[in-house]
């Protein structure tokens, strides 16, 4: 059953024959994809925040993390677009994941943010429910967790009609597939394979095990699509392979774009 798993999930993956590090075979990844989980099996509950284990909830904490009540306001009278959030109390508390997306409060532009890097000297971190509205019309509601998606996010039109739901876990889709370095305390996070209805769709991470981002790249419909990018676990690019623009594309093999060696000199360009 285990080998059938890892085989839907990843037909084009196999096993690294020499340590950690992932490498590719005529323009295919190559990683080491053992025991794979679900996100959404995982043991943490994620549909509403949770203040703390005691019956009565702490005011403004969330997930047991003290936090502040803050709002971001765009433009004026009934068209005004309102952001009604909190942010973690403590500026030295940071995301204990990894996530592509960090979405923080920036002081100087007063405006909420979304980036793969966060400077607490410019900002804070979301943290707890979050609420958008056009004037007084909710159009998107959710949950932050330490600056990533977290639980059940809903999108509404001005009828107050579902357009869109989700569920994330610490920033990703809940259907999403992870492995770990250690996957007994699950501390250490190796790779994230996005699952959407069943298929690879959206960006796929690999970490080395310092926690550098080893390989990134994006899916759809199962497909590798644009370019993936392969990092030294110094930081330093490696490789750069050029997939398709568009998912089913038959008529346009991937192929090296670009390598380098560890120390950053281009060895490679076609």
């Amino acid at each position: 059953m285990r080998k059938l798993l890892i085989l839907l999930l990843f037909p084009i993956i196999g096993v690294a024959q020499q340590g950690n590090e992932p490498r590719t075979q005529e323009g295919q990844f190559t990683f080491d994809t053992d025991k794979p989980f679900k996100l959404l099996t995982l043991d943490e509950k994620i549909d509403a925040p949770v203040a703390t284990k005691k019956k009565k909830r702490k005011k403004k904490t969330f997930y047991g993390i003290k936090t502040k009540k803050g709002f971001a306001r765009r433009g004026f009278g009934d068209k005004a677009q309102w952001e009604l959030f909190y942010y973690l109390k403590n500026r030295k508390e940071k995301f204990s994941g990894f996530a592509r997306d960090i979405y923080w409060f920036d002081y100087t532009r007063r405006e909420i943010r979304r980036t793969t890097t966060f400077d607490p000297k410019k900002g804070v971190l979301l943290h707890g429910p979050y609420r958008k509205l056009i004037g007084s019309i909710l159009v998107e509601e959710g949950i932050f967790y330490k600056g990533a998606k977290h639980g059940r996010w809903m999108r509404y039109n001005t009828q107050d009609l579902v357009e869109d739901k989700s569920k994330f876990y610490k920033g990703w889709p809940k259907d999403s597939y992870v492995t770990y370095y250690d996957p007994n305390e699950r501390k250490h996070l190796k790779e994230v394979t996005p699952m959407e209805y069943d298929e690879k769709d959206g960006y796929y991470y690999m970490l080395h095990e310092n926690g550098v981002v080893a390989v990134q790249g994006e899916f759809q419909w199962n497909e590798k699509i644009g370019d993936w990018i392969e990092n030294y676990p110094n930081g330093k690019r490696k490789r750069v392979i050029a997939y398709p623009k568009q998912p089913f594309d038959k008529d346009n093999k991937p192929y090296i774009r670009k390598e380098w060696d560890k120390s950053g000199r281009e060895i490679y360009s076609k």
